[in-house]
């Protein structure tokens, strides 16, 4: 379920920079071309400083500390139902705004892996992954910017017990039906109203095919 995509160019500019650059210094020998390289961080730095209002040493920082080849990152997010309901969590980094629960995939862990921890760390609850409902370019759907390219891939999750527990992360942990969402006060960095009526459509019809873009 695709929605109208609200980032600008700028963003999309400042990424491919920082992965141009980031690669470059990965693989680069001649001290001329790795200056150059430098050059391209830095000015990815100023834009994305300059668009959003953090300090350039931040965004200069944030951009150095990936090396290697460039790729998206990943984010897991969780449907987790009860019957005709989904589990929300209100985000305490984002003042107290819900989300489905989750975040990103560490290395060493599978996205199916991530996602169950993710649930149970934040909610309380021990859940089992059983269907990738969708694997969504973050740059295509309306969530505020955020500096780095991003995927976003969400399961369905079989509830198979715990207890509701809020944690540092997370202030709040409630299950919601469909015309509950609190649409006005969802986390948008994570997730959108289209997003979790996706997930809605998945639960109804669990047949229905992975979505992408």
């Amino acid at each position: 379920m695709k929605e109208t995509n609200n980032n600008t160019d700028w963003l999309h500019w400042v990424q491919r920079l920082q992965a141009i650059a980031q690669t470059g210094l990965t693989y680069g020998t001649g001290p001329y071309d790795l200056e150059r390289y430098e050059q391209l961080m830095r000015l990815a730095a100023e834009m994305a400083a300059t668009q959003t209002g953090v300090d350039f040493d931040v965004a200069h920082d944030l951009f150095s500390q990936d090396q290697g080849y460039a790729t998206p990152k990943i984010d897991v997010r969780g449907g987790v139902f009860r019957d005709d309901e989904i589990l929300l969590v209100q985000e305490r980094a984002d003042g107290n705004r819900w989300t489905l629960p989750g975040g990103w995939v560490d290395v060493g862990d599978s996205p199916a892996t991530a996602v169950t921890r993710e649930i149970s760390e934040e909610s309380g609850y021990r859940t089992r992954a059983v269907k990738l409902a969708a694997c969504f370019d973050r740059n295509n759907h309306p969530h505020p910017p955020i500096i780095f390219h991003t995927f976003k891939l969400f399961f369905l999750c079989e509830l198979l017990g715990g207890k509701q527990t809020s944690s540092l992360e997370t202030a709040a942990v409630a299950f919601f039906r469909r015309d509950e969402i609190p649409a006005d006060n969802l986390s948008l960095s994570r997730v959108t109203p289209g997003q979790i009526e996706m997930l809605f459509a998945h639960h109804a019809n669990p047949g229905l095919p992975t979505e992408f873009d």
